[in-house]
């Protein structure tokens, strides 16, 4: 199997399992496993760093004030998205989330279509139409406007688009994300511990190993993920990129036995149909021009 694709595979399915993680630490308040998977993420990431002596970047981060201020920003948005992924996973929403990321790839090409001025070809749209149709299905036949999956979606989207537009490639990136994160994270881990509420240290010795490694639960998918991304094409990561959440799904409805009613399987299905019109006329925009190519 290409190496790339093998990568792409493991940390797809890593992403996928997550939530088993989350589950494990289930008796940790939400906003203490963010704060700590800031901190420890960011205690990794520059220790790969260190040890690849990956250091230029940061007189761009100095000398810019667009820099820092996009990051600034893409660390706000990902510090909502962890805190409210980690919280719906513990609160019995892992389908809910799960259908967040389902979204995500067809609410991005969405955003290129608004702020980048990228083209959408018809089939596109028919897949973006029918996304939507199932939104408004889920909101009327299931009686609750889906918050969890869309904000997931939002915050991830538009995290994915400053991200694009960024200079700093995606290791160095999220670097500078966990660091300007551990900043808050850290004063308020300090407080808890301070106050007598910290469970760091003062918890059973599986969840504090399970709270200082999530830093690397976090950044090795990853790391994998940029490695098989310069190594295979983009249409295999849109298939791919499928596998993490119908990993939720599945374990949300098989193992923790999360209710799935008749209205959210049409409302899911009606989603899933747009998925599968936009993955494959991606296939197929990929394969004709490659048959094009002089």
């Amino acid at each position: 199997m290409n190496t790339g694709i093998l990568a792409a595979v493991i940390a797809y399915t890593l992403w996928g399992l997550l939530p088993i993680y989350w589950k494990a630490l289930q008796t940790v308040p939400a906003l203490e496993i963010m704060c700590h998977r800031a901190v420890w993420s960011a205690l990794f990431l520059l220790l790969a760093l260190t040890l690849r002596r990956r250091w230029e970047w940061t007189a761009l981060v100095r000398k810019s004030r667009r820099t820092q201020t996009t990051f600034l920003v893409t660390a706000g948005l990902l510090s909502v998205n962890w805190f409210l992924y980690i919280w719906a996973v513990n609160t019995g929403h892992v389908v809910d989330a799960s259908l967040g990321y389902f979204i995500n790839p067809l609410l991005s090409v969405l955003l290129g279509l608004l702020f980048l001025a990228e083209k959408l070809r018809p089939w596109q749209w028919v897949a973006i139409g029918v996304a939507a149709l199932g939104v408004v299905y889920l909101t009327l036949g299931y009686g609750a406007f889906p918050w969890i999956a869309l904000t997931l979606a939002l915050t991830f989207g538009i995290y994915g688009l400053l991200r694009k537009i960024a200079s700093l490639e995606s290791l160095e990136g999220l670097a500078l994300e966990t660091t300007l994160m551990s900043v808050p994270a850290l004063i308020y881990l300090i407080s808890l511990e301070l106050a007598g509420q910290a469970l760091f240290g003062h918890a059973d010795a599986v969840t504090n190993v399970l709270l200082a490694l999530s830093g690397v639960a976090t950044a090795l998918p990853l790391l994998l993920f940029a490695y098989a991304a310069r190594r295979i094409t983009l249409a295999t990561v849109g298939i791919l990129q499928y596998l993490a959440p119908t990993g939720q799904f599945l374990l949300g409805t098989l193992a923790y036995r999360e209710p799935f009613t008749p209205a959210r399987l049409v409302g899911f299905s009606v989603i899933w149909t747009a998925l599968l019109i936009y993955s494959l006329e991606g296939v197929l925009q990929a394969r004709k021009q490659r048959i094009n190519r002089p």
